[in-house]
């Protein structure tokens, strides 16, 4: 019994290094951006390292071969799905149009078997109630639906009314939990001195007592102090 538990232990520890390893080998990816195929080889994985895990005694050999098979595989197609546009559209398919110049494409959706009910509901989740308001829709191949609305439906933007703007670039973290992020900081071409002043202008004695801070490219600090007695989330801006 005990020697079972061990053994099982054991595969467990082996699996979840061995699964380490692969995952890391094939890189990453954005979940929104996984395609049907790559949802297939993720389920089909994940039953083979469960069969590694928790098999009979004869299977960890052959359930590792199977498994480091399978990703040498999906390692390689990944691979050439970059260098082959045939590949690609082999694998992923294409994008296809649903509304062409406002128009319902009814063949495509007939073809992929999307109904209309389908179709405004993907609207919907774009903040598009009406279908005389689009311009394109195109199902892509990861399931998402792009919209180019028609032009005198699209949101105003500063750019319509010659409204000059700055970018503020991404924000850096300087504090997360009460820890100073040193490297951020100095990428960001302040110093430690600096960040006491902010500090101090903002009543907080110590970074400890922040939950997090961020700064901007225009020097602009965004802080939240940490909730220790309630439940006011307090968020306050330190100009430079």
């Amino acid at each position: 019994m005990y020697n079972k538990i061990i053994i099982t232990i054991i595969r467990g520890i082996f699996t979840y290094i061995l699964v380490l390893i692969i995952t890391r080998l094939m890189g990453r990816k954005l979940i929104s951006q996984m395609t049907f195929f790559d949802f297939i080889v993720g389920v089909s994985m994940g039953s083979m390292a469960a069969n590694l895990s928790i098999g009979s005694e004869n299977t960890p050999i052959t359930a590792s071969l199977s498994l480091i098979t399978f990703a040498i595989l999906t390692i390689l197609i990944g691979f050439s799905h970059i260098k082959s546009f045939k590949i690609r559209k082999l694998i992923n398919s294409e994008p296809v149009i649903l509304i062409d110049n406002g128009k319902i494409v009814e063949n495509n959706m007939k073809r992929i078997r999307v109904t209309i009910e389908q179709l405004t509901m993907k609207l919907r989740e774009k903040n598009i109630f009406n279908l005389a308001d689009v311009e394109f829709a195109i199902l892509e191949t990861n399931g998402k639906l792009s919209v180019l609305p028609k032009a005198d439906k699209m949101p105003l933007t500063p750019s319509h009314m010659n409204i000059p703007t700055t970018s503020k670039g991404l924000m850096k973290d300087i504090i997360i939990d009460g820890n100073i992020i040193n490297e951020n900081l100095k990428t960001a071409d302040l110093d430690i001195q600096w960040l006491k002043s902010q500090l101090n202008m903002n009543n907080i004695k110590d970074a400890s007592d922040v939950f997090y801070a961020g700064v901007d490219n225009a020097k602009n600090l965004y802080l939240s102090k940490k909730n220790n007695s309630n439940t006011e989330t307090e968020g306050k801006y330190g100009i430079e």
